[in-house]
């Protein structure tokens, strides 16, 4: 089965990338609209009413400000994204596991290169591009 792993780097201290994967607020300008809170168990949604989509999510792993894990179903996937951090001198790493596709197929595709593009989104959230 293949999986997504990437990995970013960024400029911002490792609480900063932390608040952005976990305050609601935060994601709402970087992933979709939500109503996420970072507690184990916790059931919630992130939504896109511009194309329809609705991501049913519970809250798997929180060990602040290391590691976040979320189910992520919607459409035609029931996958696992997995956030691990790191911060080396002024760098946060910030590591992504998206498991639990059965193919490559366009959802895979669409997860590959729509989590890249949304890294994008979250530097400009953090400051760190125009």
């Amino acid at each position: 089965m293949p999986d997504l792993s990437l990995d970013f780097q960024f400029k911002s201290p490792i609480n900063k990338v932390w608040d952005a994967l976990t305050n609601s607020d935060t994601l709402a300008q970087w992933v979709m609209e939500n109503n996420f809170k970072p507690i184990v168990g916790y059931i919630c949604q992130f939504r896109n009413e511009e194309i329809d989509l609705i991501v049913d999510s519970e809250v798997l792993v929180v060990d602040e400000p290391y590691k976040l894990s979320y189910t992520w179903v919607g459409g035609p996937i029931n996958t696992i994204v997995t956030w691990t951090l790191k911060q080396e001198d002024e760098t946060t790493h910030l590591h992504l596991d998206h498991t639990g596709f059965e193919k490559v197929d366009p959802a895979f595709n669409g997860a590959k290169y729509g989590w890249a593009y949304k890294i994008d989104e979250l530097k400009k959230v953090l400051g760190e591009i125009e």
